[in-house]
Formats: C-alpha cells, structure tokens, sequence
C-alpha cells in the first residue's frame, strides 16, 4: 500500500476577485472559533474595496485535495528599529476538519519565502491568550512569544471621541 502525502495534495494561491464569498465565508468561521462572530462587519463589498480596489491587504488561499480549506490575510507593517518592512499577519485559519495535514504549515512556509523574497525584517503576527494549540504549533515553527508587549486597540466611540479632540 503507497504512502498517502498530504504535502502533494495541498496548494497555496493568491486570493483574487472571485474568491470574496469564499474570504468572507473563512472569516466568519474564524470568527465562530473565536467566538467573536457578532464583531465581523465585513461585507464582500468592504473587502472588494480594501483587498482589490486599494490593495490594504492580501489574502492566500490553501488548497487540500484542490477544494479552498484555508486562508491568511495579511500586509506590511514597518519596523524603525530595523529600518525596513515586515509582514504582518492579521488572520489564519485552517478547516478543523483538515487540520493536521500540514495546511497550516505550507502557509506559513509559504509566508516566510514571500516575507524573505520581499526583503522584509520580519514576519509578525498575535494569538489570542487561550488558543494553546495554535500557540504550541507556532513555538514548533520556532516562532517567540512576545509575552512583554500587551496589544492595544482603539475603535468605535473610543477611536472618534480621540479624534474630535485633534
């Protein structure tokens, strides 16, 4: 009996105009895992704009056995102290059902190459406190925790009321 290799039945891609219900689709089940599904306000219309239109961001799509099962978003960010740009990763998010076939590692190899093509500093991303398996995989990449910074966030009211002040 062959072996099954599940690395010749994966394949990462560049997102394009088409796959906006398929980003939306993946967002919202990243969503439902985090349990913060009442925050996407994200529309394929929203996404069109910023992904495609004016280029905020990039989305990749994994591929398991030719069917999407995976994505990242992402986009540069800039480091002062090194002087150059980094990649910043907003979202991963791979199918639980296909979860340990190595999904989640060809998009990361995948995300380091473009990271080093692109000659940027670094590849950066968070995780919420309680998703341990994710943190577990990611310190196997050899990924470090950055547990001496605390992530901020200012939006809504909080994010006008500063800026009415200006």
């Amino acid at each position: 009996m062959q072996k099954d290799n599940n690395e010749e039945k994966i394949t990462i891609r560049f997102a394009e105009q088409k796959d906006l219900s398929l980003i939306l689709d993946l967002i919202k089940e990243l969503a439902v895992y985090e349990k913060m599904l009442d925050e996407v306000v994200a529309t394929e219309k929203s996404l069109n704009e910023n992904l495609f239109e004016k280029k905020m961001a990039e989305v990749i799509i994994g591929e398991y056995r030719n069917e999407p099962v995976a994505f990242a978003l992402f986009f540069p960010n800039f480091s002062t102290f090194l002087g150059k740009p980094g990649l910043y990763l907003e979202d991963v998010y791979v199918k639980p059902e296909v979860r340990g076939k190595g999904i989640g590692r060809k998009l990361f190899t995948f995300l380091a190459n473009l990271t080093c093509e692109r000659n940027y500093g670094r590849l950066e991303w968070v995780c919420l406190d309680w998703n341990k398996p994710s943190i577990q995989f990611y310190k196997k990449m050899g990924a470090i925790p950055m547990d001496d910074w605390t992530t901020f966030r200012m939006q809504g009211n909080a994010l006008e009321n500063l800026a009415d002040k200006f």
